[in-house]
């Protein structure tokens, strides 16, 4: 597959200006056509991005995470695109993993590809790496599938697929909702390993209102999944082939 014509990266950042010019020039060596969407910064996260040759699309006002995930994704339909890479904007996700993320979607034709840090996860912090696995677990036995990382932002995705699928969350529940909606809907996930990756950048997510945010949608997927899927036995999902 002509990878860079059939591709777009979508970088979503909140005050990236001290990675996101970097990040930027090392994903146009994999995937020339980046999007970025500025979710309301105030650092200049958009001027840097656009000198390091992105598309930028700016949020005036803070939105969340899933909006600006959801512009970019409408974005690269926009311009032809089949695909979208989705990749973090503070330098957490090693771009010279893209082409694994390609050979995969070759090989065995997933609609959703979903980076995998739990297979060696000794660099992420001990209280990410116990709320990850703990959130893996809940939202692997909702859905009757293991899924090893459900929380991982670097993602290849068919936006075909996407644009078929009813999506609510605005904001880090994204990648659950994603997730949870894609197996619903019957498509193909899978997962492989990336890096790990923490320097000392400060989280983006707010604990107290982000967590709950989750545990709202957490009793509402509860809701979508309970008569279909959670008395089913685990399996199904594709880790290391």
């Amino acid at each position: 597959m002509d990878w860079p014509s059939q591709c777009a990266v979508v970088i979503p950042c909140l005050n990236e200006a001290a990675t996101i010019e970097p990040l930027v020039g090392e994903v146009r060596q994999y995937l020339p056509v980046v999007i970025v969407v500025d979710d309301g910064s105030n650092d200049g996260t958009s001027e840097l991005a656009a000198r390091s040759g992105a598309e930028v699309i700016r949020h005036s006002k803070r939105r969340g995470k899933g909006a600006a995930l959801a512009t970019g994704w409408s974005r690269a339909r926009e311009l032809g695109f089949s695909w979208a890479l989705s990749m973090d904007g503070d330098g957490q996700h090693a771009p010279e993993d893209i082409p694994e993320f390609l050979r995969r979607a070759e090989k065995t034709e997933p609609e959703l590809i979903v980076g995998d840090r739990m297979t060696n996860p000794d660099g992420m912090p001990w209280v990410r790496r116990r709320v990850n696995r703990w959130m893996s677990e809940r939202i692997s036995r909702l859905t009757g599938h293991v899924l090893p990382d459900t929380q991982c932002g670097f993602r290849l995705m068919r936006l075909e697929t996407w644009a078929q699928v009813r999506l609510l969350a605005d904001h880090f529940e994204i990648e659950s909702e994603l997730l949870c909606k894609f197996i619903a809907a019957g498509q193909k996930v899978e997962f492989v390993p990336v890096q790990v990756i923490y320097r000392s950048e400060h989280s983006k997510i707010r604990p107290v209102r982000d967590t709950h945010r989750w545990f709202r949608w957490w009793w509402q997927a509860r809701g979508w999944h309970r008569t279909r899927v959670l008395d089913k036995p685990l399996g199904g999902m594709t880790n290391h082939e």
